[in-house]
Order: C-alpha cells, then sequence, then structure tokens
C-alpha cells in the first residue's frame, strides 16, 4: 500500500479524482462502489448495522464481498430512517478504506520517528505504565478519555477496568463536550436521564420548535420526517429559533433570532407569560410536579476558566425547595419589553411563541442539541426548556415532549447509559451514592469500597491535570481532543514531559501526533457491537469484515491490558465473550425502569426502544398506556424521581450572561459548529473523497453588512483573532448560514485550520460541558499570497 502524510492525502483528495493515489483496495472499492449503482453484483451477502456517524442511529444494510465492504444501503426495515440515508451515510464504505489507515501499534522514539512494535510489547507497555503511575502517585495519576463513538462493550470494557480494577473515577468521555448538559438537564428533573419520547414524536407534534439546532444540516434524516410530517399535514408549524439563518432556517414557518448568550431570558421571557395569561396546566403541575431553585450567584458560580477555576472547576450546585408562588415571582422581573431589549426578539415574536406552548389543542415538540448544550449554563437552558413542557403539561404524550438530540452513534447507549462519565455508572447510578457503588461492587464481584465515592475529572480538567502533570498516565480512545477540546493551545505537549499518552484510532490525527504510542483499532463492522441512539433505542450488529493488518477492536485492548495488570478477573470470559459482557452489563438495567432487550432479541431486530419489559419496547417513558412502570389508571407518573416524591421538578433559572462578550477590541461574536458533509474533527468524513471536494477546508461565514465595512468579500482571506489565538480562513458572504451582523461561524472539522485555538474554556456550571458557541473575536483582511 501507498502510503502519505495527512496533509498530502487531503490535498490529492481535494484536487479530484484525476491526482488521487489509491491503493490496490481503495480501487476495488471504487469499482465495487460503481458496480453497485447498476445490476447487483453475484455474491454480495447483506446484512444490518446502525450507521457509523450521528446520534440518529438510522439503519443501514451493508453488502461485503470478497472480504470488503462494498455498498450499503439505507434499511427499510428501520423504523428510524425507513430506508434513507443522509450523503454521509451514503458514502459509509469509504471511511474503511483511507490510504493511511493506521494497522500496527507504533512506539514514538526518542527522535520523534515512530517505530513498529507488536501487540504483546504494546499492551505489556501499556500495562507497565499504568502501574507504575498507580505505585508512584496512585489512583489519581492514571485517566481514560473514550467517547460517544464507543460501543456499549468498549465502554463497559473501559468504566469496569478503570473504576473497578484502577480504582480511579478519572474516565470521561467526549460526549462531556457535546451532551453532558442535557445528562445533566434530565437528571435534575426526572432523576433519570434520557428523553421520554421517541422519533414518532416528529410526525405527531402539530408545533416542532427548534431551539439552536440546524436540523436540516446535522440530522437531515430526522428533519426530512418534519418536512413529511408537514407536507401530509399543512397545519403543522415548524418554528426555528437561533442566533443565525442556516437551511433550517429556510423550511421554517417561523424565524426567530435572539443575541447569543440570551436564550435563557427568552426561555423566561415565555413562561412569564404563560403564567400572566393563566396557560399553566394548574392540575398537572399540582400532581405531578415540585419546584426547585439552586445557587444563582454568579460570583459563587464562575464560569470555570479564571482564577482558580482555571485549574480545576468543581462548582457544585446547592438545590433547595420553591413553591409555585415563589416561581411565579421570580418570573415578574422578565417581562416581554425586558427581555425584548435582553434578547433582540420582539415583543409579538414572544406572545407567539407564549401562545404556541400554551396551546393545549396543539401538541408540540421542542428539539435542541449543541446550541443548547454547549452553554456556560446549559443545564439551565435545559431545565427552562423542559419547564416549558412541565408548567403546560405537555409531556410524556405522543408528541409532546422536549427532546435532546445527540450528536454521536452512543453518546446516549454507552455515554450516558452505560455511564462512562466520572461520576457515573451504570443505569443513571452515580459514584457519590454508597448503595450504588455497593451495587455495582457486587455485581462485579469487588471488595467493599473499591469504587471511590469522589468524582473524577471531567474532560476538560482532565487534560489541565494531564498539563499539569497531576495525571501521568492517560489513554485515549475513538476520538481526537488535540482538534475538540477548547482553548487548545493550553494542551501543548514538550518532548521528555515525564508523561504517557497512548491513543487508540483509525487514522493519523492531530492527537495521534502527540501520543507516546498509537494502536490501531477496528472501524464499524470491523468488529461486533452495540449502539444506543438518541431515542434510547439499542442496536446491535455482527462483525462482517476483518479490520487491515492489525487493527484490534477497543474493548478487546482494554480486556488484554487488563489481564497483563493482573485484572483478569474483571473479565472472566474465554472465546467470544461480546454476548456475556452485555447480559452482565444489562443486569444493571433490569427492574429499574431502564431495562435493555436481551443480546439474543437485539441481534433478531432492528433495535428496541428500553425500557422492553416482557420482550416488549416502550415508545414513551412516564407515559400511562405506555410505560409498563406507570400503574394502570394514571396519566403520567415520574417513577424514577424518587428524592422528589416521584414527581418531576421545574427549576427557576436566571439569565446569566456569557463569559466574554465582544467589545471595541473583540467586536463580533464566534460561534462553532458542524455542516452536512463532515463529522466532527472530520478525520473520517474528510478521507472520503466525495465528501471532502463538497468541502475540502474550513471558512468564515460573514454578514454582508460586516463583510461591507472591513472591505471583505466572498473568497478573500481573512484573519481571525481571539484573546487566545489566530487563524486565516477564507471568507464566506451569503453562504448557506448567514450570521446577523456583529456574528461569524466557522466550523470545527478541519485539522489544518484549529479554530479552538480561539474558542473559550468557559463551561456550564453544573455539566462542566464548555460553551463553543460564544466568545469574542476580531476580523481583518489577511496579507494576500501572491
Amino acid at each position: 500500500m501507498t502510503h502519505f502524510d495527512r496533509r498530502t492525502l487531503f490535498r490529492a483528495l481535494g484536487a479530484g479524482a484525476g491526482v488521487v493515489a489509491f491503493s490496490e483496495a481503495d480501487r476495488a472499492q471504487a469499482a465495487a462502489l460503481e458496480a453497485a449503482a447498476g445490476p447487483a453484483p453475484t455474491g454480495m451477502k447483506w446484512d444490518k448495522a446502525p450507521c457509523r456517524f450521528c446520534g440518529t442511529g438510522c439503519g443501514v444494510e451493508v453488502a461485503t464481498d470478497g472480504g470488503k465492504v462494498v455498498a450499503v444501503r439505507g434499511d427499510e426495515k428501520s423504523p428510524v430512517n425507513k430506508g434513507l440515508l443522509c450523503v454521509k451515510g451514503y458514502h459509509l464504505p469509504a471511511l474503511l478504506y483511507g490510504a493511511d489507515r493506521l494497522q500496527y501499534p507504533q512506539l514514538r522514539q526518542p527522535d520523534g520517528s515512530l517505530q513498529r512494535i507488536s501487540w504483546d510489547d504494546a499492551l505489556d507497555l501499556i500495562a507497565r505504565k499504568y502501574r507504575e503511575a498507580l505505585d508512584a502517585k496512585g489512583p489519581d495519576s492514571v485517566a481514560m478519555y473514550g467517547s460517544g463513538q464507543w460501543t456499549v462493550f468498549d465502554g463497559y470494557a473501559a468504566l469496569k477496568w478503570v473504576k473497578g480494577g484502577l480504582r480511579s473515577n478519572h474516565l470521561d468521555p467526549n460526549a462531556r463536550l457535546c451532551m453532558a448538559s442535557a445528562v445533566t438537564g434530565f437528571m435534575s428533573q426526572f432523576q433519570s436521564d434520557e428523553p421520554m419520547g421517541c422519533y414518532e414524536d416528529l410526525e405527531l407534534a402539530d408545533d416542532v420548535v427548534l431551539w439552536g439546532a440546524n436540523m436540516a444540516e446535522m440530522h437531515p434524516v430526522l428533519f426530512s420526517r418534519i418536512l413529511e410530517s408537514k407536507r401530509r399535514r399543512p397545519t403543522v408549524r415548524l418554528i426555528d429559533i437561533a442566533t443565525r439563518r442556516t437551511p433550517s432556517s429556510e423550511y421554517a414557518d417561523l424565524y426567530v433570532e435572539f443575541r447569543p448568550g440570551s436564550d435563557l431570558a427568552l426561555a423566561n421571557g415565555i413562561l412569564h407569560l404563560l403564567v400572566k395569561q393563566g396557560k399553566v396546566a394548574q392540575a398537572f403541575i399540582d400532581k405531578n410536579c415540585v419546584f426547585k431553585r439552586g445557587e444563582e450567584d454568579l460570583a459563587k458560580i464562575g464560569y470555570g476558566c479564571s482564577g482558580e477555576q482555571a485549574e480545576r472547576y468543581t462548582f457544585n450546585d446547592t438545590p433547595k425547595d420553591s413553591s409555585f408562588e415563589e416561581f411565579k415571582s421570580f418570573l415578574e422581573e422578565y417581562t416581554p419589553q425586558r427581555v425584548s431589549e435582553l434578547s433582540g426578539v420582539s415583543v409579538a415574536h414572544l406572545e407567539l411563541l407564549a401562545s404556541i406552548y400554551g396551546d393545549n389543542k396543539r401538541k408540540t415538540l421542542s428539539l435542541w442539541c449543541m446550541g443548547v448544550n454547549q452553554h456556560v449554563r446549559g443545564t439551565w437552558m435545559n431545565n427552562l426548556i423542559t419547564d416549558l413542557h412541565l408548567v403546560t403539561g405537555k409531556i410524556a404524550r405522543p408528541g409532546n415532549n422536549p427532546f435532546s438530540l445527540t450528536g454521536q452513534p452512543s453518546a446516549c447507549g454507552t455515554v450516558r447509559e452505560v455511564g462512562t462519565l466520572s461520576n457515573r455508572l451504570p443505569a443513571d447510578m452515580v459514584v457519590t451514592n454508597p448503595e450504588h457503588r455497593a451495587k455495582a461492587e457486587k455485581l462485579w464481584k469487588l471488595p467493599e469500597g473499591t469504587i471511590p465515592e469522589k468524582p473524577g475529572h471531567h474532560a476538560v480538567d482532565m487534560f489541565r491535570a494531564f498539563q499539569r502533570g497531576d495525571i501521568t498516565c492517560l489513554w485515549v480512545q475513538t476520538t481526537n481532543p488535540w482538534v475538540s477540546l477548547p482553548n487548545l493551545h493550553r494542551y501543548e505537549r514538550k518532548p521528555g514531559d515525564g508523561k504517557f499518552l497512548i491513543v487508540s484510532d483509525v487514522y493519523p490525527t492531530p492527537t495521534t501526533d502527540r501520543a507516546d504510542l498509537i494502536l490501531p483499532s477496528a472501524l464499524w463492522v470491523e468488529r461486533e457491537g452495540v449502539f444506543g441512539n438518541s431515542e434510547r433505542r439499542t442496536q446491535q450488529w455482527n462483525k462482517l469484515v476483518e479490520p487491515p493488518g492489525e487493527a484490534r477492536e477497543d474493548a478487546w485492548q482494554i480486556v488484554e491490558v487488563a489481564r497483563r495488570m493482573g485484572l483478569g478477573q474483571l473479565f472472566p470470559w474465554e472465546g467470544d465473550w461480546h454476548e456475556a459482557m452485555f447480559e452482565e452489563y444489562r443486569s444493571f438495567t433490569l427492574g429499574v425502569g431502564k431495562d435493555l432487550a436481551s443480546y439474543a432479541q437485539l441481534k433478531s431486530t432492528r433495535g428496541l426502544l428500553w425500557p422492553v419489559v416482557d420482550g416488549k419496547e416502550t415508545r414513551y417513558r412516564y407515559a400511562g398506556g405506555h410505560d409498563p412502570y406507570v400503574a394502570a389508571g394514571r396519566d403520567v407518573h415520574f417513577y424514577k424521581a424518587k428524592g422528589y416524591g416521584e414527581r418531576a421538578a421545574i427549576w427557576l433559572r436566571p439569565h446569566h450572561p456569557p463569559a466574554e462578550v465582544p467589545d471595541a477590541e473583540y467586536p463580533l461574536w464566534l460561534c462553532t459548529g458542524r455542516v452536512l458533509e463532515h463529522w466532527h474533527t472530520g478525520s473520517m468524513t474528510r478521507r472520503v473523497r466525495q465528501l471532502h471536494q463538497a468541502v475540502p477546508r474550513a471558512y468564515v461565514e460573514l454578514n454582508r453588512a460586516d463583510a461591507l465595512e472591513l472591505g471583505v468579500k466572498s473568497g478573500d482571506r481573512v484573519r481571525l483573532e481571539s484573546r487566545r489565538g489566530a487563524i486565516e480562513l477564507e471568507a464566506r458572504v451569503d453562504g448557506r448560514g448567514q450570521p446577523p451582523r456583529g456574528s461569524v461561524f466557522v466550523p470545527f472539522f478541519d485539522e489544518s485550520k484549529l479554530i479552538n485555538e480561539l474558542t473559550l474554556d468557559a463551561m456550564d456550571n453544573i455539566s462542566k460541558e464548555p460553551d463553543y458557541k460564544k466568545c469574542a473575536v476580531r476580523v481583518k483582511l489577511a496579507e494576500q499570497r501572491t
């Protein structure tokens, strides 16, 4: 096989088919894909799998021939996508066959070069490095960082090894950067994570409200279901609440633009009107809800990015009881006039939004993703959106629900359900609860007191601790933090820093560039797996092809290291252990309202929505007639909220300003995000020629008035600067996204244009999720190249 460095490869991919160098495997793959477009070649074998990309969980049929994946098609039997795929899904086969695929373990030498080593040597080295760190500095010196791309097997193996074997809670995922605020939102209101509704709500709702979610690009298959519902029922309305116009806005019946960071005021303004106008469901509230209030003093809370908080951010909220009367008094200051001044939303639009949520004859579905979660008060904003549904009784009913969307294929199934966060255990359990620790220790056959009670480092603090040297041994799997972390300049490594970094991945990345040891991982259908999607659907797939070279499953890597450390009792299974491991994990979920289907049932279906009781899935949690945990005769029952008397919590959450706002020196807002064609940091999609050619490089979107004032036109190179860093980008004016005056937008998929060198590492006070959507920058024409 011909090998390329990443920059050469991407230049070749972007230049067109005539200059792309392929291995023989790549040529065979291209020929097979062309053949699949016509009559199906004989010998192809088809099997099911979920898509490898976002959290939608589309069903895919995968064709193999000659030991290769040669074609995919949307799975018409899948209730998620019903045969449809997005542009990334249709190009799934190509992500397996990039020319620079990692195939062998490699150890970095003193001169910076990489040397191929055997798996035995690599695994022995990892075991030795972890043991040396534990002996020298204890469990606080070791950590593991994973992602929502981990399968359930990967995440469960990591959880058991780190928390049960290493006796450390320093385990966290990249999902901390994208959906942690949704977790803390659901947990603080229902004491159980994940939405109560399902994708059927997309067709059943009369009003669909997008809160900062560009679904047309980020969740296009789900967005198509909304548009089809609008086509079938012209009375369906789509409302887009956002800080910039996107392709989603073009389909909206109402576009409501608010100033960055003012959404807390906006939501409170809607609640104010609902209470003033008597549009609250008082009987529902009295029967099913309690009121809560937390710490609101900005000086005590901070933003996690300055002073002592810039080293470790450990703020803990202090909830206290409240009441409906206090709720009404709290909302008094959020008058339409004041909210309009704060947000820029007209009083008329505020009243219209209140009428939508307050109309009990129409069903309302709220959808959100990163715009709400990546927020210095993301938990609060999650709370307020759910408050809108609780106070109106529009919840836990078909078509009436708050629904958080996720960006990774198993952010729900692995991170949130398995519990690969620094404070969690499986099935909504947490390390701070002694009963939860005892249950895990019993199931894992561990001595009492094995699992620490103190939560470990969350993602940002984990890398701060690694940079300081508090953590000396860190293993990163299935993620690319040296592109995705905010304020990237903080984390540069120096040669001979005394720390050891292991990275398991499928392609070279800026993160593997910083690794001491690189391990090649099996990808997607090169291994057996289970994902869990945004609607609580657990999906299983079989291994369909062999991985290239010596690439191996991430879970296998963890199990083998554990055995070399003398922790083999954690993984006692011989041979193919996938079903045995899953059934052990599943035992945590049974009887507590998180019941997963058996492995055998998952193998024979297109996934099932938990809780699965007596073999039957649950489309609507907490809903009478749907959820088997709700007694007959009850309409709604929030049975998981034991600490609230089995009622949901309505939270009082005030408006707080962002951590950084534009000023005379840095006069523009910066927002970052994704584009349709690429996924996250682009390490896979940029190796798919068609996707890379469609959008080969990052750019900055400017408002036309700002561009005129700056003397910038589309195609010009501009310099974008914040207080933390600077990059040069191509300007786009009136492109697919159109920011308002005073704002710019940059996608983060391009590793050669690291926008996160400019972003601020301010965090949500409860979830510790960074705010990638709001910081201050300036733009000027760059010196033009000759």
